[in-house]
């Protein structure tokens, strides 16, 4: 059975580190993208704007508050797939104001699926976390594990898989859920632990984080995006979740040391307190079992863990002063 096409789409957090290299990868194969970034004052588009010219004057850009439902519903209006990746991801965040991420990332789901419930041509891709499982009691992960809200933020996106879930059983909605375990890559905030180390060791031999034992399960980018693709054109997969991930672990420290030797520097590690999560929610190991993605998507991550690094480590020389870099 041939693939669903994909022709006219929408992808909610186009502007966010993601979203731009989703649009990236579907306007470059000829997909038109309707690209919906979060409204603001000075209309920034975010890492859209570092898209090449050629990419970025194909989109259909438009601004929207994804709380708004009118908004939301005129947006995604013939398109055929919706990919929903707008959210607030802060973990930190979430514990200091729980009832903001609730509202993005909860209220922001339920606009979505209300616009697609009578579009039985349409299926959305709902983008939730590895962070639903907290703490896991089985490694690798898999989809059938039990969620588990260890902060806010988890709460939030276990909420809005159980919408989308909901919609599927109560409306037929074409829904499917994808859980992306740590994604990495290029145009990445450096809130995140990889470009943190990445931006600190560019400048110092000593870098600075918080809990170095966690175990994590690193995905590139440009796998996560094909991920999202596959999970999008596949058969038959409609109301199921699927894990994206490696299906191996690092250590935070071990990753530490591997970007200073990919870097040729020595780096050592000072631990910060102010850098750690509150104690009872710290999440110690976590790895993905994406065996199901594999035999229903077809899907499998290309990219090895040295090759993406040396992505991000060259993305920061590229922007980095050539007196900075030391």
């Amino acid at each position: 059975m041939s693939e669903r096409p994909l022709t006219f789409v929408a992808v909610t957090g186009a502007a966010g580190f993601i979203g731009s290299h989703l649009v990236e990868r579907l306007a470059k194969d000829g997909v038109h993208v309707r690209a919906l970034v979060h409204t603001n004052a000075n209309r920034e588009i975010g890492n859209l704007s570092v898209l090449p010219p050629n990419v970025l004057s194909k989109l259909d850009i438009r601004f929207i508050d994804i709380l708004d439902a009118n908004d939301v519903q005129s947006a995604l209006q013939s398109v055929d797939t919706v990919f929903h990746l707008a959210a607030n991801i802060s973990i930190p965040y979430s514990i200091e104001a729980p009832m903001l991420i609730l509202q993005t990332n909860v209220i922001g789901t339920y606009n979505v699926l209300q616009a697609i419930r009578e579009m039985k041509d349409t299926r959305a891709i709902m983008v939730s976390s590895s962070e639903v499982y907290g703490k896991a009691t089985m490694n690798p992960i898999r989809e059938d594990h039990e969620l588990c809200a260890c902060s806010p933020y988890a709460a939030s996106k276990i909420a809005a898989e159980k919408l989308a879930e909901s919609y599927y059983y109560s409306f037929d909605a074409d829904v499917v859920v994808v859980r992306p375990f740590n994604t990495y890559g290029p145009r990445q905030s450096s809130r995140a632990v990889i470009p943190l180390i990445v931006n600190q060791a560019m400048e110092s031999s000593e870098v600075t984080l918080g809990n170095v034992l966690a175990v994590r399960d690193f995905l590139f980018v440009h796998d996560t995006v094909e991920g999202m693709i596959a999970a999008a054109t596949a058969n038959d997969v409609q109301g199921q979740s699927f894990n994206l991930a490696t299906g191996t672990g690092i250590s935070v420290e071990d990753l530490v040391y591997k970007i200073g030797s990919l870097m040729g520097r020595s780096l050592t590690i000072h631990m910060s307190v102010t850098r750690t999560r509150v104690a009872n929610s710290e999440v110690w190991q976590r790895i993905g079992d994406a065996e199901k993605a594999r035999t229903k998507l077809g899907w499998s991550p290309k990219v090895e863990l040295d090759e993406g690094l040396m992505l991000v480590i060259n993305e920061a020389r590229n922007s980095m002063p050539a007196q900075m870099i030391s």
